[in-house]
């Protein structure tokens, strides 16, 4: 198989086309070139689009070649909602892969080829396990993207708390001191009218004193 020197990309998209069973779809991106495998579950195919046919089908819509890779990869690494797939029978056993787009506000459509895979248990094998490993790596982020989103929002909670739980406590205190000092000036109250204040029989005159000992002397 050729190889164009770039690093391989790769993606696996569950796709639906119109009026056929869903399949996957593994893609294998180089700078010039891609290679598609196929599968429903029991049947798969194989799409090798080379340098040539790459290069051939560029001209035809006068684009680059990465520019032509690139945009099939978009549009078979994951499935655009205002794209119409088709998956259809081209005899012998071939299905013609198609997607369309739009450019310029005109409608396009890009179809590729794909001849039975000469060995399907093998294909679905590979496709599978590359998207059970890309959904355990996704789940595994989900799995961490989870954690740290309850430990922000427990940390939010806590702080919510403490905040909300400093200002009543203040004010909790603020009024038992407030009661606390209510009730002393009620039992000083209390004790005052126990005991009334000194009247002038209670107390004695000193001018009083000093007229006794003028009398006496």
């Amino acid at each position: 198989m050729e190889d164009d020197g770039s690093v391989p990309r790769h993606s696996c998209l569950k796709l639906e086309p119109r009026e056929s069973q869903p399949i996957f779809v593994k893609g294998t991106w180089f700078d010039s070139r891609f290679d598609l495998s196929i599968t429903d579950g029991l049947n798969a195919w194989v799409c090798h689009a080379s340098e040539d046919a790459v290069r051939d089908r560029a001209a035809q819509w006068d684009q680059p070649v990465s520019e032509y890779v690139s945009l099939a990869e978009r549009y078979l690494g994951f499935q655009h909602s205002d794209s119409v797939y088709g998956f259809t029978d081209a005899g012998d056993g071939h299905k013609r892969l198609s997607w369309t787009f739009e450019k310029e506000g005109t409608k396009l459509e890009w179809r590729w080829k794909c001849q039975p895979s000469p060995n399907s248990k093998e294909t679905t094998a590979a496709v599978l396990d590359f998207l059970m490993d890309a959904n355990v790596g996704l789940s595994f982020l989900g799995v961490l993207n989870s954690k740290k989103a309850k430990l922000r929002e427990l940390r939010d909670k806590l702080s919510k708390q403490e905040a909300a739980g400093k200002l009543p406590q203040e004010e909790e205190e603020s009024t038992d001191k407030t009661e606390t000092y209510v009730s002393d000036d009620e039992n000083s109250e209390v004790e005052s009218l126990k005991d009334p204040p000194a009247t002038s029989k209670d107390i004695p005159s000193s001018r009083s004193r000093g007229r006794k000992r003028a009398l006496q002397k």
